[in-house]
């Protein structure tokens, strides 16, 4: 078995299609709408397998920020760009672009090269090797 893709709700469709089409690489569909409910949609492929499904719809509300430091859910999740000096190019870029770096590159005490970005969401990504 094998994750098929991953599913974030926005009320920023373009911006999120945009980042991960620009920053990563990625691939989009034709946009789904669905004129009754109002949702739409993207798939987001990357070259080496794998998929996001950005979706939106006016009743979509910001989640509120939980107080605990480590609430339940999803962490993160991590795309591989495939070299050290990869991780910190694409790092540096999007830092130069104004996105939020949470950590920069670096060797991580379990031994994997990475940082950690955000997305337009404040989705966290780790990006790897």
């Amino acid at each position: 078995m094998r994750i098929d893709h991953i599913a974030l709700w926005t009320k920023q469709l373009e911006a999120l299609r945009e980042f991960y089409v620009t920053y990563f690489e990625a691939t989009a569909n034709t946009k789904y709408v669905n004129e009754k409910t109002g949702f739409e949609s993207y798939f987001v492929s990357f070259s080496e397998g794998g998929r996001i499904e950005i979706m939106q719809r006016p009743t979509v509300s910001v989640r509120e920020q939980q107080e605990a430091e480590y609430p339940t859910g999803i962490a993160h999740f991590a795309m591989s760009v495939g070299s050290q000096q990869r991780v910190i190019d694409l790092t540096r870029q999007l830092k130069e672009d104004g996105y939020v770096i949470l950590s920069e590159p670096r060797t991580t005490g379990d031994g994997y090269f990475e940082s950690v970005v955000q997305d337009p969401d404040g989705n966290s990504i780790e990006v790897t090797i």
